[in-house]
């Protein structure tokens, strides 16, 4: 009941994600990414113990591929499971696993990988990776990007039911992710969580500087 675009930035180095789902808590159960070493998307009957053993395989130097044959292997129950793998390098992977009875399917562009299940078409991964691309073609900003890749997937079909829950995460280069905003339980949450983003775009430098240099703020929250 999930779709979802993993990304590496070229330029800055970063990994995100943008995605959404039916389904309460999203932003907790299926996005992860670790600062230099990459992203991982694990979703339908989701275990959400892929997503940290994914990111330990990728800080090691498994590649994306690598690392999705690496979780499948280990899965208790990887007919169910699907994922989706971004590396270090911007190279990608995905699984569905066989047993998954609803629509699914992944799709790979450059420096991102979409996956989704319980879709209304084939194309909605697709339709991902096209927004996501066509952004990075228009130099938009990363966050927007990634949110547009999660628009791109609604207007390829979204779900089969209405989405209800959706999160952007980022991590660049400090060891804590300098994006992670969450909607949950409210009708289009894709609307809300851009406007959450427009809210904290302003601040997010302001939250950085006061981890590394506090001194050089007057005042901070």
């Amino acid at each position: 009941m999930t779709f979802s675009l993993a990304a590496r930035c070229p330029d800055t180095g970063m990994f995100g994600i943008g995605i959404a789902t039916s389904s309460i808590a999203v932003g907790n159960r299926c996005p992860w990414a670790r600062a230099g070493a990459g992203a991982v998307l694990t979703q339908h009957r989701t275990d959400i113990r892929l997503g940290p053993i994914g990111l330990d395989h990728l800080s090691k130097g498994l590649n994306a591929r690598q690392t999705v044959d690496a979780l499948v292997k280990g899965s208790e129950f990887p007919d169910l499971r699907q994922i989706g793998v971004i590396d270090r390098e911007g190279h990608t992977a995905f699984y569905c696993g066989p047993k998954i009875k609803s629509i699914n399917v992944g799709y790979e562009g450059k420096n991102c990988v979409s996956v989704g299940n319980a879709i209304a078409n084939a194309d909605v991964p697709r339709g991902m990776v096209e927004a996501y691309e066509k952004a990075t073609a228009e130099k938009r900003p990363f966050a927007e990007r990634l949110l547009a890749a999660v628009d791109g997937g609604l207007a390829a079909g979204g779900e089969t039911k209405p989405i209800m829950a959706a999160a952007l995460l980022i991590v660049g280069a400090h060891s804590w992710p300098v994006v992670d905003l969450r909607v949950d339980w409210q009708k289009e949450p894709e609307k809300a969580l851009r406007a959450l983003w427009r809210q904290y775009e302003p601040q997010l430098d302001m939250f950085v500087t006061q981890v590394l240099r506090p001194h050089e703020l007057e005042t901070a929250p």
